[in-house]
């Protein structure tokens, strides 16, 4: 490990418009990187690693069958080096997330992954000879009472079985991603993160330089947008060699395993059926005439504009607030909308503040956008944001310090139950951006600002349903046409621009330059097919605040029942006590209804 100080953390800053902004202390993980502590968990994992592969392998399918006590000893012995495993790779990833390029935190980072990636090579077959279990072995040892309460994992990992292959296949796979996807996933974070874009002359990273795209200036907007076009030209050939190269990736592990379809594999991480996302997605496509393409008709009218520039596309309204908003009441805004609606809430996304669980300042080096760590069980999570004073970036803290408190709730599941599937892991996050909007909504003094402030969560609510899933369709003809063979940036960037000319519709203008942007995305990049996700969460969560805002009692109890549930239920299990129904195709159209009327009001209030 490398020798560092313990103090390898940047210093709490600030800004007088935004006050002192924190920054994480991530000491209830490790002291510091070179903290004897991280150096004997290393060994530590391996060592247990070894131990249990030589206790247990080979021998799962007897113990299922003739002493499920002893199985039982196994998952909990499995579970506890999962949580000591993840202990140790987030401490690392988030120390990297601070200073992506500082070369030492590169190391450490890199280091970490490859120890750790070694120590679970030894833990791999568990999952795979459980998988080969006879079923009706399984079913009779899940009788037991203490292996029941792993029930909901044991299913969960048997649907991947169709798709598993032979183990040491398996351990090639897992060993090489060190060297295969996770290093091109580095190399897109190093890469953005050492990127500096010249805009009238001062050198910016590309989160500052995003958020000038929501500078109240016209001209400010266009440099903007300008600077990021030259810059991520200049490196079109190595993100597209990273996309490339991913996608091959992916295809390859695709074609071994079977799957039929470019993103079954994402979908079954998902837990989530093919047939669902589809519904979804082809409600959202059929509807962007009469949410995107209307939206942003009006917008020009309020601009003043008959066509809207790309850099146009989040310019604040006339009449906007584009104050800078400190960072206290930034937190005195989404914990009073969060109490309003549970107390409980309230109080668990207070200690992301009290406690040292978030980084805010935006600064050169660190990891752009935002994101809320679950890290593990026996932890807590930590929120990463880059905020700068914006209403959106009030919107963005509500939005993660949701998901904290979601990751909160489903700890006390365990490592192997905790997580929650992607298309629900968005629930409580959108629902904290609504409670948080409703709540700013209610203190509108006027229909100006009432107007102002509806267009802005219509905008918000289009960013994350119409322009996720013309980033889903984006990701879907680039590993499509990927199979044919390599794709230059300048096709990646004509698939861009289709996609968005179709989302975005005939009020904004495709300018020069924006068949670049494709470039930042790091969903993409980490995560395929993720997106649609959000698009799933936005929808469900329009659904479930309709339920709230009728329900007279309960709707809290239930709501918490379905964040500590974690992973342990399926989605249509979870919906079911709030009366909706995921598989009903009527569902999305009711969700995306919320956006329609939202933008319906819009036209009326502009009309009065």
């Amino acid at each position: 490990m490398p020798i560092l100080s313990p103090n390898f953390a940047p210093a709490a800053s600030g800004t007088a418009e935004l006050g002192d902004l924190p920054v994480w202390d991530l000491t209830d993980l490790y002291p510091s990187v070179d903290a004897p502590k991280v150096t004997s968990d290393l060994k530590e994992s391996l060592d247990r690693a070894k131990t249990f592969e030589a206790s247990y392998k080979g021998r799962l399918a007897d113990l299922a069958a003739n002493n499920v006590a002893a199985l039982v000893t196994a998952i909990r012995a499995y579970e506890d080096l999962e949580d000591l495993m993840g202990r140790l790779i987030s401490f690392a990833g988030l120390v990297y997330a601070g200073n992506t390029t500082d070369a030492a935190a590169q190391k450490f980072y890199g280091d970490v992954q490859e120890q750790i990636t070694t120590a679970s090579s030894h833990l791999l077959f568990f999952s795979l000879e459980l998988n080969r279990i006879e079923d009706a072995v399984v079913d009779a040892a899940l009788e037991d009472a203490h292996l029941s309460h792993y029930r909901p994992w044991i299913e969960d990992l048997r649907k991947d079985k169709p798709y598993q292959l032979e183990d040491r296949v398996e351990q090639l796979f897992h060993e090489k991603s060190v060297t295969g996807s996770s290093a091109w996933n580095r190399l897109f974070d190093e890469t953005m993160a050492r990127l500096t874009f010249n805009v009238a002359g001062e050198e910016l990273p590309v989160e500052q330089t995003l958020n000038l795209l929501t500078d109240p200036s016209p001209e400010r907007r266009e440099e903007a947008s300008k600077a990021l076009t030259e810059t991520f030209s200049q490196n079109l050939s190595t993100f597209a060699l990273i996309t490339n190269t991913l996608a091959k990736d992916k295809e390859i592990s695709d074609r071994w395993r079977n799957f039929s379809d470019i993103a079954d594999s994402r979908h079954l991480a998902n837990r989530v059926e093919r047939e669902v996302v589809d519904a979804m997605v082809s409600a959202v496509r059929e509807a962007y005439p009469r949410l995107s393409h209307r939206y942003y008709k009006l917008k020009a009218k309020w601009l003043g504009v008959d066509q809207l520039n790309t850099w146009d596309r989040n310019a604040p309204l006339p009449d906007a607030d584009t104050r800078i908003i400190p960072w206290a009441e930034a937190k005195d805004t989404v914990l009073s909308a969060y109490n309003t609606f549970s107390p409980d809430m309230a109080e668990i996304a207070s200690r992301f503040f009290d406690k040292g669980w978030i980084d805010a300042p935006a600064r050169s080096g660190k990891a752009p956008g935002a994101f809320a760590h679950p890290t593990v069980p026996s932890a807590h999570p930590y929120v990463l944001v880059n905020y700068q004073g914006k209403v959106r970036d009030v919107m963005t803290l509500a939005h993660e310090l949701g998901h904290g408190v979601h990751q909160v709730l489903a700890g006390p599941n365990g490592p192997l139950m905790a997580p929650t599937p992607l298309t629900l892991a968005e629930t409580a996050s959108v629902f904290g951006e609504m409670l948080t909007f409703k709540s700013l909504l209610a203190k509108a003094e006027n229909p100006k600002t009432k107007k102002v402030m509806l267009a802005s969560k219509a905008e918000d609510m289009i960013n994350t349903v119409v322009r996720q899933i013309a980033f889903y369709t984006f990701e879907r003809k680039v590993h499509t046409e990927r199979r044919n063979g390599e794709l230059t940036a300048d096709k990646i960037g004509e698939l861009w621009l289709s996609v968005q000319g179709e989302s975005l519709g005939p009020a904004i203008k495709l300018n020069d330059g924006y068949e670049t942007f494709w470039t930042y995305i790091p969903h993409f990049i980490h995560s395929p097919f993720y997106v649609y996700a959000y698009a799933f969460g936005d929808c469900l969560v329009n659904s479930l605040y309709a339920v709230y805002e009728e329900a007279e009692t309960g709707f809290q109890e239930k709501y918490f029942d379905l964040l500590k549930a974690g992973g342990t239920k399926h989605h249509s299990e979870l919906l079911k006590p709030f009366g909706l129904d995921a598989t009903d195709p009527d569902f999305w159209k009711k969700g995306l209804s919320v956006i329609e009327r939202l933008i319906d009001e819009l036209e009326t209030l502009d009309q009065a």
